[in-house]
């Protein structure tokens, strides 16, 4: 925050002000101190958001609101752990499908449960999802 305040970049300092704002709302109203994966998951839930927010200002024409969220997405991601490539996501999905058993559909939340707290961050949990599936139908 220092760095973009002295630097005088101001659309920088207004996400970093979002994230900062986006956490203290969760600690108040939940009344505790977040730790590490508690942030990352706000983080996470902002970059669905303007993802979600990119999709829909793309359908509706409005390219300078989608590129303002893209730009969101930059910084917000600045903050976020590297991402996992796809050779070591399928190998996290078959360690935990090894771990927890799984067999078929029904047995998703399993896998998902024994997941999400390793990939939170990491990776789009959508794509994981589907990645699940395709996993467990074959």
């Amino acid at each position: 925050m220092k760095a973009a305040m002295k630097g005088g970049d101001k659309p920088r300092l207004g996400v970093i002000r979002l994230i900062n704002a986006a956490i203290k709302q969760r600690e108040v109203d939940e009344r505790i101190e977040l730790d590490d994966t508690q942030v990352l998951a706000v983080l996470d839930k902002m970059l669905k958001q303007r993802r979600d927010s990119v999709e829909q200002y793309v359908k509706a024409g409005r390219d300078e609101l989608a590129e303002q969220e893209r730009f969101e997405i930059g910084v917000i991601q600045d903050y976020m752990p590297e991402a996992l490539s796809e050779a070591e996501i399928q190998a996290l999905i078959e360690e935990a499908v090894a771990t927890t058993g799984a067999s078929e559909m029904k047995d998703m939340g399993k896998v998902m449960g024994n997941l999400k707290p390793k990939l939170q961050g990491r990776a789009d949990m959508g794509a994981v999802s589907a990645l699940i599936k395709q996993k467990l139908s074959a």
